[in-house]
Order: C-alpha cells, then sequence, then structure tokens
C-alpha cells in the first residue's frame, strides 16, 4: 500500500505521514511498535518517570498519550471504514494525559496496554478490503482517510519515540 495523499489527512499530520518508513503498513504497525516496546522496557524506574523539563510529561505520559492517541485514531479508522456518516470529535491531549493515571502506573503495564491496543488495530487493519482503506470520514473537523490513519499511529509512535530517545534519555 502506497503512502497516503496529502488530500487524505490535515496538514498538521503530515510530519507523522512522512515520518513514516517505506514498506507494508501493516508490517510496520508490528515493527514499530517491538521497537518501541524493546526501547521502554529497558528504562529505569528513574529514567520513566524522568521529565526533560518543568511541566513537561513523564515518559510514562508519553506511552499514556500514546494508548490514548492510537486508542483515538483507531476508532476513527474503525468508523470511516465502516462508512459512519458522524463527524467526530477531537480530543485534548493534554486534558487526556492529566487524567490518565499514567504516573501512577507501571512502565510494564503501560507497555502492555500498548500493544493490546495495537494487536486489536492490526486486527482491525487486517480484516479491511482494498476499497475500505480509502473511505473518508471528518475527525477534528478535518478530513481523513482510513490508509492516512494508520499511517499516522505509525508515524505518531515514531515521533514520541525520537523525542523519548532525544530529549528523555539523552538527559539523564
Amino acid at each position: 500500500m502506497s503512502r497516503p495523499e496529502s488530500n487524505e489527512y490535515a496538514e498538521f499530520y503530515a510530519g507523522y505521514v512522512n515520518s513514516v518508513p517505506d514498506g507494508d503498513i501493516l508490517t510496520l504497525l508490528s515493527t514499530d511498535y517491538d521497537r518501541s516496546a524493546s526501547l521502554l522496557r529497558g528504562l529505569t524506574r528513574e529514567q520513566a518517570s524522568h521529565r526533560y523539563e518543568p511541566g513537561k510529561w513523564s515518559v510514562k505520559e508519553v506511552v499514556g498519550h500514546l494508548i490514548d492517541a492510537e486508542r483515538t485514531f483507531g476508532y476513527r479508522a474503525q468508523c470511516f471504514a465502516r462508512k459512519d456518516p458522524a463527524h467526530l470529535p477531537g480530543f485534548d491531549q493534554t486534558d487526556y494525559a492529566v487524567s490518565s493515571n499514567a504516573d501512577r502506573r507501571s512502565m510494564e503495564d503501560l507497555v502492555d496496554e500498548l500493544g493490546a491496543v495495537r494487536r486489536s488495530h492490526i486486527a482491525l487493519f487486517r480484516s479491511l478490503d482494498d476499497d475500505m482503506w480509502s473511505h473518508r470520514g471528518i475527525a477534528s473537523d478535518c478530513e481523513f482517510t482510513v490508509r492516512a490513519l494508520a499511517h499516522i499511529i505509525v508515524g505518531h509512535e515514531v515521533h514520541h519515540r525520537t523525542v523519548i530517545e532525544k530529549r528523555y534519555l539523552n538527559a539523564t
């Protein structure tokens, strides 16, 4: 499957889509999670709780954000694949992070939940026929295709893994 065209997602998401390596998106959904899980499971408790600046999320809160965002993107993909005509709401990532309880959870538990969410989305995407990948819908007042949402899931995780590696782990 080819990379989505720029008219398949809001401009805000271009960086995520463009950061997805070439290859089969179903394979990338699996291998990307594996890379992140390996990195995250190797963190010490101190690293998992680290904030690189006052007011920034801890690594555990970043993982909680990945879980919340992936659930949201996956739900959107399911709705659009099923031709749901509803305009879906956005979500405030800051409000979600504050309410997530991620900092009080173990990294192992967070990584396990991220894996469960990812496996669920891989199963969803595998169930789609060729036509469903191009179905469109509206979320956060922007139009997306199912194909774009799969790429956004991977690109969003790539983005945050890179931030963890550069800003969190190099600072500890």
